[in-house]
């Protein structure tokens, strides 16, 4: 009996300790935090998984896509490479037919011919610098005759972007070419705008 006592009042201490707290809170005795400032929406340019450029793998790769652009014979000649002209300081002078094309790859002006990366002999096909053909799809592998350290990084995963599985037992990588980032005639990168750093949830107060 002494023992039912005991619980009796631990349970009435338990409810009106309960009850005081509802009262302390409806009756805002303590105050209430300041509701803090809404975050801004995040720049949906930031949400983009898009590349900058659509490369010639891609746009081949994807069914009713114009790739008559590539279609060099359409103009030119077969088996009789375009003549090139420059100017009295040596610039190439892009024809008007290719007015689209900004050259600027390099610092120096050491690719200032087309048929470094084109070939003249097949205007539809690439060739290394070492004069191996490649199908105008194939940007890693003519990019790469220049530029190995970046393609080996590149091959690796840590350059360029990267896609698929980290743990190849789940799938594979999938890896997307150097022109669906860089405007091969002129490859340097534009700047962007740095994303907004993370949100505190709780901020600290003053």
């Amino acid at each position: 009996m002494k023992q039912d006592g005991k619980t009796g009042m631990v349970l009435v201490t338990f409810a009106v300790v309960l009850w005081s707290l509802a009262a302390g809170f409806h009756f805002n005795l303590w105050g209430r935090q300041a509701r803090p400032a809404d975050i801004a929406l995040v720049d949906t340019n930031f949400l983009s998984t898009a590349t900058a450029r659509v490369s010639a793998a891609e746009l081949f790769a994807t069914p009713g896509a114009d790739t008559s652009d590539f279609d060099c014979y359409v103009c030119h000649e077969k088996n009789k490479p375009p003549t090139l002209r420059y100017d009295s300081a040596g610039q190439l002078l892009v024809p008007t037919e290719h007015k689209d094309i900004v050259m600027g790859h390099g610092s120096h002006g050491r690719n200032n011919n087309c048929f470094n990366c084109h070939n003249e002999s097949k205007l539809d096909t690439l060739q290394t610098r070492d004069g191996r053909e490649l199908k105008i799809t194939d940007s890693p592998s003519l990019c790469g005759s220049c530029h190995g350290p970046t393609f080996r990084d590149w091959e690796a995963g840590v350059h360029g972007r990267t896609g698929g599985y980290w743990d190849t037992k789940l799938g594979g990588l999938t890896f997307k070419p150097c022109t669906a980032c860089h405007d091969p005639h002129h490859p340097k990168f534009p700047g962007r705008k740095p994303a907004p750093g993370p949100n505190l949830l709780h901020p600290a107060s003053g």
